[in-house]
């Protein structure tokens, strides 16, 4: 073999053949650590966070020895570095740090401005969803051309703004329009709590289905619960049949939202669908000169060139940042500069920290994917959504934690051994024929994965 690259995937190939570590496992730890170099008899990684350091040491660390003495033909100890780890600060820069978050809860002028048209930043990875979104809020009543409009893409990006532009922009335009704004999520919120409650539905039925314009923000939130997408596709479908304007945001494409049913899917794709991407360098230079403008802060060229260039993925941090320099100039009594920035920026790359994968945070994201309760799954209720749903939490929980059948038979509810083997035999049997299911895994995984890969 040429190099420890290939050293690594052979090693993990190998563990996998025997059940040692499951694909999700691999994918969601181990593919993410980075082979460095074969140094004597230690094998070193990076990795990006402790967290993960913890995780894959007290997991994985004897099966990935084993696969190396297989491979290599010698014994091979872990090592595992924390790639660009911030070293402890000094007991001033605490204090600093903690004074400088009560200036920025307590400064009243942070710099918001209304999420309106005219204070959304264009640039070539927005300008399509933008033109789109100020036709349909500009248009005249009977003009549906864009009518759903879908509007794509990861978070932070600036999809919310371009909604709640829209509203403003139409209600600006005709005071007495009825326009709903909704989450995904609390729209299903709150159809389970009138069902649950056993409330009349037809307040819902009436909030809704009598907008004028629905935005409906990560409506992704409505995949895999059938009451609520048999509710929204009856409503979708009234307001569409009476030309009413249909806006929805999502992190991806209908075509990628999982366990969505086939005839939502194709209304979701009957309109206009664009996508918002990673904004480019000068877009994010231009949203720093905005923000700081707003809170009358002046930031050089190089300083506001360096911030645009190491926070790239995420608009609010950019904002985030500039609102942290406005708080580090007032107690710093001295003008943005390289040094400050590099801290800053320190301080919102640490804030983000990984999810923990812990098994209630798993059984929370079936849960959510399932349009079950938590305590649902834990539960003795055998309706078959929570039957499925439970099954899919064991097998997730025992293929990520790796913990022992009667750890996790404690975690459900103190079922029994053999309860959750049938559970993990079932989904590893099912998951190969039963596109639904696989779907459902792969939706739970890459939001974990999303979550613990920052």
């Amino acid at each position: 073999m040429n190099s420890f690259e290939e050293v690594y995937d052979a090693v993990k190939a190998y563990c996998q053949q025997d059940g040692k570590i499951g694909e999700i496992a691999r994918g969601l730890w181990l593919d993410k650590l980075e082979p460095v170099r074969l140094e004597g008899s230690d094998a070193v990684f990076y990795c990006k966070s402790e967290f993960q350091k913890s995780v894959v040491t007290d997991n994985y660390a004897s099966k990935l020895q084993e696969g190396f003495q297989k491979i290599l033909g010698f014994p091979v100890n872990l090592r595992l570095i924390v790639k660009e780890a911030g070293k402890e600060q000094p007991e001033e820069y605490n204090e600093q740090m903690s004074e400088l978050e009560n200036v920025l809860e307590n400064n009243s002028s942070n710099g918001d401005y209304a999420y309106t048209f005219e204070t959304f930043i264009v640039g070539s990875s927005n300008e399509f969803a933008y033109a789109a979104c100020t036709s349909v809020a500009r248009s005249d009543n009977n003009d549906n051309t864009y009518n759903p409009l879908f509007i794509y893409g990861p978070s932070g990006l600036g999809k919310t703004h371009l909604l709640t532009a829209i509203s403003h922009e139409m209600k600006k335009r005709n005071p007495a329009l009825n326009i709903i704004y909704v989450t995904g999520e609390t729209f299903a919120n709150e159809l389970i709590e009138a069902i649950s409650q056993k409330k009349d539905t037809s307040k819902f039925h009436e909030k809704y289905r009598n907008a004028d314009v629905l935005l409906v923000d990560d409506v992704q939130f409505i995949s895999g619960k059938e009451s609520t997408q048999e509710e929204f596709f009856h409503t979708f479908n009234k307001l569409h049949d009476e030309k009413k304007q249909i806006v929805l945001t999502s992190d991806r494409p209908p075509k990628d939202i999982k366990i969505l049913e086939d005839r939502i899917r194709t209304r979701f794709e009957s309109g206009l669908i664009t996508d918002i991407s990673l904004p480019d360098f000068e877009t994010r230079v231009a949203i720093i000169r905005r923000k700081a403008e707003l809170l009358e802060l002046n930031i050089p060229d190089d300083v506001a060139e360096f911030i645009a260039n190491r926070l790239k993925s995420n608009i609010r941090q950019l904002e985030g940042a500039v609102k942290r320099l406005k708080a580090l100039k007032q107690l710093q009594n001295s003008s943005p500069s390289i040094s400050m920035a590099q801290s800053v920026i320190r301080d919102i790359l640490t804030d983000e920290q990984p999810t923990p994968v812990t098994v209630e945070h798993i059984i929370q994201e079936v849960s959510n994917l399932y349009g079950v309760t938590p305590e649902d799954i834990r539960s003795k209720k055998r309706s078959q959504q929570i039957s499925s749903a439970r099954k899919v939490a064991i097998y997730l929980v025992h293929e990520i934690t790796q913990m022992t059948l009667a750890s996790i038979g404690e975690e459900f509810g103190n079922r029994d051994h053999s309860t959750i083997v049938y559970a993990v035999k079932y989904v590893d049997k099912n998951i190969k024929k039963d596109s639904n299911l696989r779907e459902a895994i792969e939706s739970i995984t890459k939001t974990i994965r999303d979550g613990a890969g920052k």
